[in-house]
């Protein structure tokens, strides 16, 4: 009877040591699979979290690219187990859908061209002359205004052919928004947004059918997310920033212009374009993350929790391998708060959406 009872108690002690343990450890036996859908500027980024994470998470993640005015509908819809957006979201219309929102990443976007005889990174513009290029004030590239610019490049007698996105898209957001930061004109007659209406040019969708349009359109220019520049071997524009520096786009001058940022803590944003930073490139965005708070208690509301903490944590290296840049350290840890806020929050009916 002595040995039962200290048999018994040693399998306490060995349960309670134990306990600790395995809520720390790798929860093995547990998958899920969640949807996301959205901006195209963050779809390397997702993707690559999902392959480096799923083994030790359990979490495997379909994203499908349809732009950010679309992850936003989907994620108000509540059709998406969380939404994607370059544009983040305003705070009333946050609260009424009962969303929350953080962000990822930052990243620039650039401008790429196709002109016969230039070489890759060798074009200077500046913001004025861009804007120009896009409402159709300047229509052929050896136009004097560009030629200005570039003195020791021969710029052809061709037709600029300006194109955009035809999708509700982040990336023309922040695109338009600089125009407008830089150009006057710009700003009274076309404005900002996720869709304008473009003075000039053609439309397609998304940045891979902007990247394979210019690769393939001599006299083309367009803007894309750097890492689809990169991946695809287009030649990229140098931009003046608001130092007056010509920079080239690059991990580094996209830090700069992150660095050189103001943050609102309560919306957790941030305005990264035409910044004051030396060597600052002057297009960067932060893609934002939308997640439903009524699906806070579901296995698939708890399956986003652990992956995006996971990226945030853990994902700093795929993000430099995509030349993405990681969110400033105290955004990332009140981006955690808010997934730990999400964690702790009463479900939302679905039927009040």
């Amino acid at each position: 009877m002595r040995d039962q009872t200290y048999l018994l108690k040693q399998g306490a002690r060995l349960a309670l040591l134990v306990a600790p343990l395995l809520l720390l450890a790798p929860r093995t036996g547990w998958a899920e699979d969640i949807t996301g859908t959205g901006s195209s500027f963050a779809a390397p980024l997702y993707q690559a979290w999902s392959a480096a994470s799923s083994a030790s998470t359990g979490v495997t993640v379909n994203y499908q690219t349809i732009g950010s005015s679309a992850g936003q509908n989907m994620a108000l819809a509540g059709t998406v187990d969380f939404g994607a957006s370059d544009a983040p979201m305003g705070p009333e219309k946050l609260e009424a859908a009962h969303l929350m929102q953080f962000p990822t990443a930052i990243g620039g976007i650039v401008v790429i061209v196709n002109v016969p005889g230039v070489p890759d990174g060798a074009l200077r513009l500046t913001g004025p002359v861009l804007a120009a290029l896009y409402d159709g004030s300047i229509s052929v590239w050896n136009d004097p205004r560009v030629v200005a610019l570039n003195p020791g490049l021969t710029l052809p007698d061709l037709a600029v052919a300006p194109l955009h996105r035809a999708d509700g898209s982040g990336t023309t957001f922040v695109f338009t928004d600089y125009l407008g930061r830089v150009s006057p004109l710009w700003s009274t007659n076309v404005g900002r947004g996720a869709s304008v209406d473009w003075p000039v040019g053609s439309g397609t969708r998304g940045n891979d059918g902007i990247a394979s349009y210019v690769a393939n359109t001599e006299g083309s220019i367009g803007y894309v997310e750097y890492a689809y520049a990169e991946r695809n071997h287009l030649p990229m524009v140098q931009l003046q920033n608001k130092a007056g520096d010509f920079v080239a786009p690059s991990a580094e001058s996209f830090g700069k212009a992150a660095e050189s940022a103001v943050w609102d803590e309560k919306t957790l944003t941030a305005v990264l374009s035409d910044t004051k930073g030396e060597g600052a490139w002057p297009i960067v965005t932060t893609t934002y993350v939308l997640v439903p708070q009524h699906s806070a208690g579901t296995p698939h509301g708890q399956a986003v929790r652990v992956f995006f903490r996971w990226g945030l944590t853990n994902g700093r290296p795929s993000s430099s391998k995509l030349d993405y840049v990681a969110i400033p350290e105290r955004v990332r840890n009140m981006a955690l708060g808010r997934l730990d806020q999400l964690e702790h929050a009463t479900p939302v009916p679905e039927t009040s959406h």
